[in-house]
């Protein structure tokens, strides 16, 4: 067998079935993967915010990523729940006199090893699960506003929250879990100050200008509402289960 272009990581013994191990390839961290007597590798990192799938819960033929619970196909690397719309690099496994070798080149994105008729297709970047319907938005029309009758409740707040809509994964904030805190201050001339704590998914997340700047806005549209202060905080860090229900089952996530 020519192995010019693979590279040996262990003995077939080395990784239970099933069961998954981290290696380096040619200056890369990948996964190892030992699923029902047939041998799989992806790169090592979640293409959601790069966390390490190596560290993830592997149940059957997918890995979900330790963070937010993305959850990837490890025949092919392709995404297969949010918050991860694109798929983790995939190698190919040979195994040769009771040795486990890895291709030194991942192959095309999103080809399976062998499997490729049976493993769904990707999810397109910027778009969701099949399953998964955008969340209809009804905006408040300004002759039916809420009017204020005194202070203005954290609920109205959390509620007007929810016309912000996360634009990758198509779920409001709120439902999201993003929304840490609210607070109030009434001031002298009746209208009242809102400060809000909210955090991301991920440190890096694109939509993160974008979803703060909404959220100022719409909290500024209330009737009675004064100054608005957004502020991004990542401690502690979001996780899926500050999401809603609703939310986890819209998402995939169980």
């Amino acid at each position: 067998m020519n192995m010019a272009s693979f590279v040996k990581m262990c003995h077939i013994g080395d990784i239970p079935d099933p069961g998954h191990s981290v290696f380096e390839v040619e200056g890369r961290v990948v996964v190892v993967f030992h699923v029902q007597g047939e041998w799989f590798c992806l790169e090592d990192v979640c293409t959601h915010d790069g966390g390490p799938l190596g560290e993830g819960k592997l149940t059957g033929h997918q890995i979900a990523c330790p963070r937010h619970g993305a959850r990837f196909d490890i025949r092919s690397g392709l995404p297969m729940s949010m918050p991860a719309t694109e798929p983790s690099a995939a190698f190919d496994v040979r195994i040769d006199e009771g040795m486990v070798w890895i291709s030194s080149v991942p192959r095309p994105s999103g080809v399976a090893q062998g499997v490729a008729d049976s493993v769904p297709p990707p999810i397109p970047n910027g778009s969701i699960l099949p399953t998964i319907a955008p969340e209809s938005v009804e905006l408040t029309p300004p002759e039916k506003a809420i009017a204020p009758s005194g202070p203005i409740a954290e609920d109205v707040i959390r509620e007007k929250l929810k016309e912000v809509i996360d634009p990758e994964l198509f779920i409001n904030i709120v439902d999201l879990g993003l929304i840490y805190e609210v607070f109030r201050q009434d001031r002298e001339d009746g209208k009242t100050n809102v400060g809000i704590q909210m955090t991301m998914t991920s440190p890096a997340c694109p939509a993160g200008p974008q979803l703060v700047a909404q959220s100022k806005a719409v909290v500024a549209s209330l009737p009675g509402v004064g100054d608005v202060e957004v502020k991004v905080v990542l401690d502690p860090p979001w996780t899926p289960d500050r999401m809603t229900d609703d939310a986890r089952d819209r998402l995939g996530i169980f």
